[in-house]
C-alpha cells in the first residue's frame, strides 16, 4: 500500500523591499498568485510583510522568482524583522532612504532570542512608529536618533528610550549591529528585547556597545 505523505510547507515573509511605504506592483502580485492554490490565503502582518506558505522542496525556486520581480524574502520566527518604514514624503535623500535600505540589509533576518522589530522614520513626525518598536531610528536634521526598548502591545506597553542621538550613518549601523549581537549572545530564550534591557541594564548595554 502506497502511503500519501503530504509535503511540508514553509512560511516565508515577503514585501516589496524598503521603499516609499508598503507597496506592491502588478507584476509582483501576479508572481505571488502563481504560487498560491485555490483556498490559500495571504496573511498581512502589522510589520509591512505578507506571509505565504510554499512547499519545502520549492522554497529556493520560489524565492528566486520573487526576487526577480523585486520582492524581498525573510525568515519567519525568532529573527530580526525587516525594517518598518514611514511613507517618506520629502524625497529619497532628504528622508534618508539609502540609510534605511543599508540598515535593513545589515540586520534583517539575523537570529535573536525573540522576534525583534526595528522601525525607521525619516523625520520627527514619526509615521514609522520608531518609539513603540524594539529598535527605532528617527532622522532628525542631518543625524539619526536611536531608541531602544519600545513595546506597542499589552498592558505593559511603553515607548522606547533614547539610546544615542545625532549619529552618522556608519555609527548607526555599527551601534545597531552591536546591540543585536549582544542581545543574540546574552539574551535568554524567548526573552523580548525590552525585558533583556531591563535585566541586562541600559547603562551596561550602552557601555558595551560603545566601549
Amino acid at each position: 500500500m502506497v502511503m500519501d505523505h503530504k509535503e511540508k510547507k514553509v512560511k516565508l515573509a515577503i514585501n516589496g523591499g524598503i521603499a516609499f511605504g508598503a507597496k506592491l506592483n502588478v507584476k509582483q502580485l501576479g508572481v505571488i498568485a502563481q504560487y498560491m492554490n485555490d483556498g490559500d490565503e495571504l496573511e498581512l502582518t502589522t510589520f509591512q510583510q505578507l506571509y505565504i506558505e510554499v512547499l519545502e522542496s520549492k522554497v529556493k525556486f520560489v524565492k528566486g522568482k520573487f526576487m526577480e520581480v523585486g520582492l524581498s524574502c525573510y525568515p519567519v520566527g525568532n529573527f530580526v524583522k525587516s525594517l518598518r518604514t514611514c511613507n517618506f514624503c520629502k524625497g529619497e535623500e532628504e528622508e534618508g532612504m539609502p540609510v534605511a535600505i543599508e540598515l535593513n540589509k545589515r540586520i534583517a533576518g539575523k537570529t535573536v532570542p525573540f522576534t525583534l522589530r526595528p522601525a525607521y522614520t525619516g523625520c520627527p513626525v514619526g509615521c514609522g512608529e520608531p518609539l513603540v518598536n524594539d529598535i527605532g531610528v528617527m532622522k532628525v536634521q542631518n543625524g539619526y536618533d536611536l531608541y531602544i526598548g519600545g513595546k506597542a502591545k499589552g498592558k505593559d506597553a511603553q515607548i522606547g528610550t533614547l539610546f544615542m542621538e545625532q549619529l552618522m550613518p556608519e555609527q548607526l549601523y555599527k551601534i545597531v549591529e552591536n546591540i543585536i549581537t549582544i542581545y543574540a549572545e546574552q539574551g535568554k530564550k524567548r526573552e523580548p528585547l525590552f525585558k533583556f534591557i531591563n535585566r541586562f541594564g541600559f547603562e551596561n548595554l550602552k557601555s558595551q556597545v560603545t566601549g
